[in-house]
This record gives C-alpha cells, structure tokens and sequence, in this order.
C-alpha cells in the first residue's frame, strides 16, 4: 500500500522552498570556498561580516572582503623586484607590477586544498639545488585565513614552493 504523507499547508510550503534554496546555496559557496557561508539553522555572523541587508525573512550576507598580502622580497637578482609591496585579490590590486595575473596565480596554487603558504615539512627529501639567496616574507590574509610565511630557494623543495607563487613572487635570476 502507498505511504501516505500529511499535506503541506499552503502557507507553509513557500517557507519551506526558501529554506531548502538557502540550504542549498549555502552548501554550495562553502564547496567554493566563502567564509561567510552560513548554513540554514546556524547563528548569523557577526562582526565585518555581519548581515547587510533584511528583506522579511530572508537575510543576505556581505561581500567577501577582498584577500589582501604584503610580500616583502630581498635579494632577488633584481633591485626593482625588492622591496615590500601589497597584493589585494577578488578584486585584484594593490601595488604589485601584475595583480590579476598574480591574484591567478595565487589561486591556482591553493586550488584542491593546496596550501602553498605552509613550511616544507622537518625530513622531507628535497634535491641538493641552490636556486639563489632570494628570500621572502609573506603576510596578511587569503582566503580568510591568516597568513604568515617565509620562502627561500635553498633546494629543491622550496624553490618549487617559491615557483608555485611566480608572479605574486618574482621570478629570480638566479
């Protein structure tokens, strides 16, 4: 015999369809990666990320503020590459020679998971190459995470680190 089901009221119904869209995109900007997605039922933020708006029942969120690094670079090969200078991404700017293709790099390098800020693990088996005396302080916030990082190209395993961030950092001549 058919299972039965109790009939939705019909002032019900449109209440349940916004909770199952809300519930829905907030599913779907948490898989992309929005801090201030916020799932259907949990508290609302507060804070600079605060709701912006009201209308009725619905509450909408602000925007993303935009991932701002200070990148402070010595011994390059390249005076101009020197020095300290501000990256902001989504939207791209600050005073870096290239924010777009910086900001894409940046992105890529932290796709699937990828954490390219992180040290090179105590241990790790790394080839004996020498990419230079470039060195690199990287802080600030990506993703709405803090960052605090230190890149050098002693070997192998950290100048592919640093090459995974080529052009936020520059590319060295060395």
């Amino acid at each position: 015999m058919p299972r039965r089901t109790a009939p939705v009221l019909p002032r019900i119904r449109p209440l349940l369809t916004l909770t199952a869209v809300t519930s829905v995109a907030a599913g779907l900007l948490s898989l992309l990666g929005a801090p201030e997605a916020v799932a259907a039922g949990t508290a609302p933020p507060t804070g600079p990320s605060a709701p912006s708006a009201t209308a009725g029942d619905v509450t909408t969120t602000a925007a993303p503020r935009a991932d701002e690094l200070t990148f402070t670079v010595s011994h390059s090969g390249r005076a101009a590459n020197d020095g300290s200078y501000t990256l902001r991404c989504h939207p791209s700017g600050g005073r870096h020679a290239s924010p777009d293709r910086a900001c894409a790099a940046l992105d890529r390098a932290t796709s699937r998971g990828r954490d390219p800020f992180k040290p090179v693990p105590k241990g790790a088996t790394c080839t004996m190459i020498y990419g230079g005396p470039a060195t690199a302080h990287v802080t600030g916030t990506w993703r709405g995470r803090k960052i605090d990082a230190h890149f050098k190209r002693t070997n192998g395993c950290e100048v592919a680190r640093w090459n995974s961030l080529v052009p936020a950092l520059p590319a060295t001549s060395s």
